[in-house]
């Protein structure tokens, strides 16, 4: 089995290129899709996270406004520190568990590990290959804007939140342009797809 950390910057492309490894035949684990498990009502992250920034962050569900929260942490990176602790360990539980069982599934498995913070977070240390999907700031900040409806000075800021393109470039295995046209983008996934299965 083989864990490969996919990451990038925000609204580079890194869910698009997952899909693809999905495709491809990959197991894909969503660090996006666990954080929400972690912090579904009235979990132990949902009431650290209520008891250090209020129920005026949370919806008529009880769910966690994750644009509200959003707003608030990447505006204060000491708060945002603060979700990080109590979020990065759980996330991190619970994927090794995953990751446990598709490799007990199959042990030629490749499992990418979808992580936007994962040198940020550390995680660059707990897999075998880092593959980081890139995107010029232009096409981030109008991704963003179609997404999202941010404007350009909240892109800009979540943006920057993260480390340099250019820092995650420097430390990865593969980088792929997820501003390339789909037909291309689909074929650099494949091509890469066949090269990690011949390391599984």
């Amino acid at each position: 089995m083989i864990l490969v950390g996919l990451t990038g910057g925000v609204a580079t492309g890194k869910s698009t290129v997952a899909r693809m490894f999905e495709q491809c035949g990959a197991v894909v684990i969503s660090a996006d899709v666990l954080a929400r498990e972690v912090v579904r009502p009235r979990a132990s992250a949902w009431r650290e996270i209520v008891a250090e920034f209020g129920r005026s962050i949370l919806k008529s569900d009880h769910t966690i406004d994750r644009k509200g929260l959003g707003d608030i942490v990447f505006r204060n990176p000491r708060k945002r520190r603060k979700l990080e602790r109590i979020v990065h360990p759980r996330v991190a539980r619970l994927q090794a568990s995953m990751t446990r069982q598709a490799a007990k599934h199959n042990r030629h498995a490749v499992v990418v590990y979808e992580v936007p913070l994962l040198f940020e977070a550390g995680v660059d240390r707990r897999v075998d290959r880092i593959v980081v999907v890139t995107a010029p700031r232009s096409t981030q900040i109008a991704r963003l804007k179609t997404r999202d409806g941010l404007p350009r000075s909240e892109s800009l800021r979540r943006i920057d939140s993260q480390f340099s393109m250019d820092r995650k470039v420097a430390r990865a295995d593969a980088v792929l342009n997820g501003a390339a046209p789909l037909p291309a983008l689909r074929a650099q996934v494949r091509k890469l797809y066949r090269q990690l299965l011949g390391l599984a």
